[in-house]
């Protein structure tokens, strides 16, 4: 009996270490299992923070978390927000530019282009001849920055400001031309293993994304991120920010009315040192006074300038045209149902006016449409109403 209990106590004692050891067994499983979801999370998370992006709404959710992040920052930010290409608008900018820079110091100079067009900007202002920027603005043809008054304001600015940096913080617009184009510099001058070749070949990805996916969503965020990267790295300075004005407002949503457009998150990083104005305003003054025929009669027509339309696939831009006094003569012609937000124009809609509307396609032919303003009011907003002509 004796050895049957000793039998019996070592019996124990085994079941009581076997016991042991398979709780400390399950206890490193659980621990090795938690630590495998975590690294995958953490492959998910880097993943959709990378640029190459499969799913939109991992992008808007990853860059609206981002936002929540407050940055504080020594330096002050002046957003301006204009339509692009329009005269009066360029004048005012580098009016503003030129008093930042002389009085305030400024050197940094921030712009709706990707990171390898300013780029190419700040090696033409290096350089002793204009052939960079000639490149740049032929890349621009069919946009309504592809005019004269768009292409001297950089001049200008060489001239009048010649330290002035540049910063890209938009998609890689013309990255089959321009985006490539500067990697081929790249490689050429042996940096192809540069910080500079991986920031093009991200605003390319984001490029082909952006156009490939038509995604207003996912270029305001990339705005976002990229106006972040380039500001942090300034080191406390102060910028000038010059943008399309519906990237602008710091209470305002995105072209979608889906996020907050790009200030508003903005604001949301870097709190009160962000500033913002709107130049869009500008154009309610004609750019110049042309006469319209219409039905055999002459009409005075203020004309307010061009304005991108890089969200179809079958235009390239459009202008306006107001007919002065010709709504009388036009209150009775037939609708044909087509609308057009008085926000989609670049210059203020009153009720009681004409106006003509010029379409350029993708092939260069143009379509003239007529509008005008019955105090439409539809989901909040007024419209504007097509009317055919005779």
């Amino acid at each position: 009996m004796g050895g049957y209990k000793i039998m019996q106590s070592t019996k124990n004692f085994l079941y009581a270490i076997i016991l042991i050891i398979l709780l400390i067994l399950s206890a490193c499983l659980q621990e090795q299992g938690t630590l495998s979801t975590s690294s995958i999370y953490t492959e998910k998370t880097k993943h959709t923070e990378d640029t190459k992006y499969t799913d939109t709404d991992k992008v808007e959710n990853t860059e609206i978390t981002e936002s929540t992040e407050h940055t504080e920052h020594t330096g002050q930010i002046y957003l301006y927000g204009e339509i692009h290409g329009v005269a009066k608008i360029l004048d005012k900018e580098f009016e503003l530019w030129c008093d930042y820079y002389q009085n305030d110091n400024m050197r940094y100079l921030f712009v709706e282009r990707g990171y390898f067009t300013a780029e190419f900007l700040n090696l033409w202002m290096q350089s002793d001849n204009d052939a960079i920027l000639d490149e740049l603005y032929n890349d621009l043809e069919g946009t309504p920055s592809y005019n004269n008054d768009s292409k001297e304001f950089y001049k200008r600015i060489k001239s009048s400001c010649p330290e002035t940096v540049f910063h890209g913080t938009d998609v890689g617009h013309l990255y089959y031309s321009t985006g490539k184009r500067y990697l081929k510099y790249l490689r050429k001058n042996g940096m192809k293993d540069s910080e500079q070749y991986k920031l093009a070949q991200d605003a390319i990805q984001q490029g082909e994304f952006y156009y490939e996916n038509q995604d207003d969503v996912y270029r305001e965020n990339m705005m976002v991120k990229n106006f972040r990267r380039e500001f942090d790295s300034l080191d406390g300075e102060s910028i000038m920010g010059i943008y399309g004005a519906a990237h602008t407002g710091l209470d305002a949503m995105d072209f979608t009315n889906r996020v907050p457009c790009m200030a508003n998150k903005l604001q949301d990083l870097y709190g009160s040192i962000i500033h913002s104005e709107d130049l869009s305003g500008l154009v309610n003054e004609p750019v110049r006074v042309d006469t319209i025929e219409v039905n055999a009669k002459n009409y005075i027509a203020s004309y307010f300038g061009k304005q991108s339309i890089w969200w179809s696939t079958d235009y390239i831009y459009r202008e306006f045209w107001r007919l002065e006094n010709a709504y009388d003569d036009f209150k009775g012609n037939p609708k044909n149902g087509n609308t057009l937000p008085y926000n989609n124009y670049i210059m203020d809609v009153e009720t009681g006016q004409v106006f003509v509307i010029d379409y350029t396609k993708t092939d260069g032919s143009v379509v003239r449409k007529f509008h005008r303003s019955d105090g439409l009011e539809w989901q909040d907003d007024h419209w504007t109403e097509e009317f055919s002509v005779k």
